[in-house]
């Protein structure tokens, strides 16, 4: 009955609205809004399940109707031809490339190009309840790692690796986690030699990006409000979210109301980066105020294919775009924001990187810097399968009713999703929370987790967050439309094994609390038959297990490390200006020498931030900072 009360509503309402599985691209025109075409995928396209094809479908046509949500009238119209230069050129439109584009065309006497692989985000991106069909869609890079030796074995040794291809980067796809982590890790980050990026020196960085909704309840001290990026609490969670918390209470474990402030350690309702019920990247935070900015062009669907050197000087990049090379000329500076696998992936395929490498690869070497693509590392996930009692079953097209009048109800929010645990293993760091403990459940979905008799799945994700091992990005070929090869090298330390491990017991004791039994909470995991040898669920078997089932939580970074000129492996200074090229600098998450104890979209924009500062002082060019 909802599903024909709501396309007869779609009909009143005077839209011309056509209905395929197929779409590439899906077609809108509101009444009340503005005509748009975007790119896929359509939700429809991304889910496994038919019968739900017309309610996405649907859902995506309301949603792009509404300006609160999907901002119809406010995406980047790009440029078809370049100008033959611009001072600075920016490639990658994702968390840091997006900001640093933005403050730097603040400067109304500079020109900026921001070079962006992907498209513009699709409307169903804006649902934050639909994430997780976002994040394995077509606007995804598809790496994969290979021949790790100590991870992913029940794939072969092959790791998935998410990153997206799209305006807003993987802020785009992601679970809008607004977390920092530990302020430690930005002091080990300058211990390292890397002055300027302490934490009480990056604080006003992370503060000068935020528009926290929520400043009242957080305080100033470590949050802003006059910042472009939205964050606050998600609008609705299910009562067994309150029961997490009840539990971590019970097993010792803590409450925060603020885990980026001074109780960094317990389980909380984190913050997210929206607004109002509806995903908010950097480039719609950073891009969309200024899309009218006529000195800042954007192209999209373009991919960087190499910056170009003449004289140990970065003066332009080479892009194609419609089966067309462009060569596009920088008078000052080209920073690459590409992400922690393509901007040392750039840095190869443009003669930067280890001689040998190069040479056996047939790219000419521009210069010999051996750091390039090294010191790669993520954080990792294992999964804890639960199911609860649970009798509450959500109608989705009433949650659709709701979300598009009143932009609540489950597709505003991650559900379970966005509740979380920061506890301290205690393995290197006394305090350091490097143990993560993530809910998962009653998603707005395709297939429901609704399993009858009265029960729901549900998932723990324990993740451990301060890793050692490190991997490599290299050459795979020197076609730049080949993937590079990728290594994280996870789970090489048996110190990186123990905190998964601890993670994954610390998640056994919420089960245990009277809290989570007063919903039958049961741990349901079958055991791995390569584990036998071991009894289950002992210390010795989930050792032996992680190697198997854990996965990567695809917060990469450190490819391009950060380091002082005496560190060997540094490919950028502490100004993010890359080692023995003028002109040439990084601003993403692969300058990360050690990845933070978080989610790192924020971190990310924290960057972008840092990066267009430093570039305006070296400029000469003064703003409030």
């Amino acid at each position: 009955m909802w599903m024909f009360t709501t396309y007869f509503l779609l009909w009143l309402s005077g839209f011309d609205f056509t209905y395929s599985r197929d779409w590439t691209e899906y077609n809108y025109t509101s009444p009340e809004t503005c005509n748009a075409s975007f790119p896929g995928p359509s939700l429809a396209s991304m889910c496994n399940d038919t019968s739900y094809d017309l309610f996405l479908s649907i859902l995506e046509t309301f949603v792009g109707r509404k300006q609160e949500i999907a901002q119809t009238c406010e995406r980047i119209t790009p440029i078809h031809t370049p100008d033959a230069e611009y001072d600075f050129i920016v490639v990658g439109g994702g968390a840091a490339g997006s900001v640093v584009a933005a403050r730097l065309s603040e400067n109304s006497s500079w020109k900026v190009l921001l070079v962006e692989a992907g498209p513009e985000e699709p409307v169903g991106a804006s649902v934050p309840g639909f994430s997780f069909l976002i994040s394995e869609s077509s606007i995804e890079w598809g790496y994969q790692s290979t021949n790790e030796s100590y991870a992913c074995l029940s794939s072969n040794g092959s790791c998935q690796i998410s990153a997206a291809k799209a305006l807003g980067g993987s802020m785009m796809h992601n679970d809008m986690v607004y977390m920092r982590g530990s302020p430690y890790i930005f002091d080990e980050w300058a211990a390292m030699g890397n002055e300027g990026w302490s934490w009480d020196e990056v604080l006003p960085f992370f503060k000068m990006s935020e528009n926290n909704a929520d400043i009242d309840s957080v305080g100033r001290e470590y949050h802003g409000t006059d910042g472009p990026l939205f964050v606050e609490r998600l609008p609705s969670k299910p009562p067994f979210a309150n029961a997490i918390l009840e539990a971590a209470e019970e097993a010792g474990f803590g409450v925060s109301n603020d885990l980026n402030g001074n109780d960094s350690i317990g389980f909380a309702v984190f913050q997210t980066m929206t607004h109002h019920g509806a995903r908010r990247s950097s480039a719609a935070a950073y891009l969309r105020p200024i899309r009218n900015r006529t000195n800042l062009h954007i192209t999209l669907n373009s991919t960087c294919t190499r910056v170009v050197i003449e004289n140990g000087q970065a003066v332009g990049v080479e892009y194609y775009k419609d089966e067309m090379l462009y060569t596009v000329n920088a008078s000052k500076e080209v920073i690459l924001s590409a992400g922690a696998v393509e901007s040392p992936h750039l840095l190869l395929l443009s003669g930067v990187g280890p001689e040998e490498d190069l040479k056996s690869m047939g790219i000419d070497v521009v210069h010999d810097l051996p750091g390039v693509g090294m010191n790669f590392h993520d954080h990792l996930l294992f999964p804890i399968a639960l199911t609860i009692n649970e009798l509450d079953v959500y109608n989705n097209w009433a949650a659709l009713a709701e979300y598009i009048g009143f932009q609540t109800g489950p597709m505003s929010s991650t559900e379970l999703g966005q509740v979380i645990g920061a506890l301290p293993s205690g393995i290197t760091t006394p305090d350091l929370p490097d143990i993560h403990i993530y809910g998962y459940g009653y998603t707005a979905a395709c297939v429901a987790d609704w399993i009858g008799d009265g029960q729901r799945e549900i998932n723990f994700w324990a993740g451990y967050e301060h890793p050692k091992c490190r991997g490599r990005i290299s050459l795979a070929s020197s076609d730049p439309f080949e993937h590079p090869s990728i290594w994280v090298n996870y789970l090489c330390d048996p110190d990186d094994v123990s905190g998964v491990v601890k993670a994954i017991e610390y998640s056994l004791e919420l089960v245990n609390t009277t809290a989570l039994k007063a919903y039958n909470t049961t741990f349901t995991a079958t055991p791995l038959e390569v584990c036998s040898n071991y009894t289950f669920a002992s210390t010795e078997y989930w050792e032996c297990a992680v190697h198997y089932s854990a996965s990567g939580e695809f917060h990469i970074a450190g490819s391009c490390k950060m380091g002082p000129s005496s560190d060997l492996l540094a490919v950028v200074d502490p100004r993010l200006r890359v080692y023995g090229i003028q002109g040439l600098r990084v601003a993403d998450a692969s300058i990360m020498p050690q990845v933070t104890s978080a989610n790192i979209g924020s971190t990310c924009v924290m960057i972008g931030e840092r990066a267009a500062h430093m570039i305006k002082q070296d400029w000469n060019y003064t703003d409030a900072m």
